[in-house]
């Protein structure tokens, strides 16, 4: 019986994406599960789409921090909140991060899920910039690229085939019914089922006919 084809869409921006992003990476090796992560623009989104961020209601905001850190310690996954944390989103704009990562998707796919993994550590565990091309740089060393490799891909960052590919996938997330991220897409019998946000993944397991062990199972001996 084949894999099925499960699709992760996500933004380093967004910290559900990261709780979701390592759950899904970790039951890739234990469900019957072809995981492709798939790198979009959640500012895409949010205009296309007319959705607001959560932290624009102050009240939510509050909650949100305080979920944040809680579902941080539960998924273990080091995130680390700061009062100004959704500022920091605000004024963030991860467009030239996620072309980054587009471009590395396209040519250096080995290096997708720890590149995309240390951008999120810079920038929710460390709380340094991910924007300007220095950063980029620094992040993409901390993943394993070779200075020849980051440089190509800084080139390829703003070739017009990379910026396509992103809006492309963005697009797609959203013909599938995405809103935010991050955005489960699992393909069963031919039909596609959208999972939203990070707390999903259970139904997600349902669907799928495997069995949910929580954020961070425990991998069976046949499967190491």
């Amino acid at each position: 019986m084949g894999r099925t084809v499960v699709e992760l869409f996500y933004d380093v921006v967004s910290p559900y994406s990261w709780l979701g992003f390592e759950v899904l990476c970790r039951y890739q090796h234990i469900w019957n599960i072809d995981l492709r992560l798939r790198p979009a623009f959640l500012g895409g989104i949010m205009k296309a789409t007319g959705n607001q961020p959560p932290a624009m209601l102050p009240k939510r905001g509050e909650y949100l921090l305080k979920d944040v850190k809680r579902m941080g310690k539960y998924y273990q996954v080091p995130l680390r909140i700061s009062e100004d944390a959704f500022e920091r989103i605000l004024r963030t704009s991860t467009l030239g991060a996620m072309r980054f990562i587009t471009a590395t998707g396209m040519t250096q796919p080995q290096y997708l899920e720890p590149l995309s993994r240390e951008f999120w550590t810079r920038f929710w565990s460390q709380h340094k910039d991910i924007k300007e091309p220095e950063s980029i740089v620094t992040v993409a060393r901390q993943a394993g690229l070779s200075s020849e490799v980051i440089q190509k891909l800084l080139e390829n960052s703003s070739s017009p085939t990379v910026k396509n590919r992103l809006k492309e996938t963005t697009d797609e997330a959203m013909k599938y019914g995405a809103f935010g991220l991050p955005a489960a897409v699992a393909h069963v019998n031919g039909e596609p089922h959208l999972f939203f946000g990070c707390d999903r993944l259970e139904l997600l397991g349902s669907i799928l006919g495997e069995k949910w062990m929580g954020p961070v199972p425990s991998v069976p001996n046949s499967k190491l």
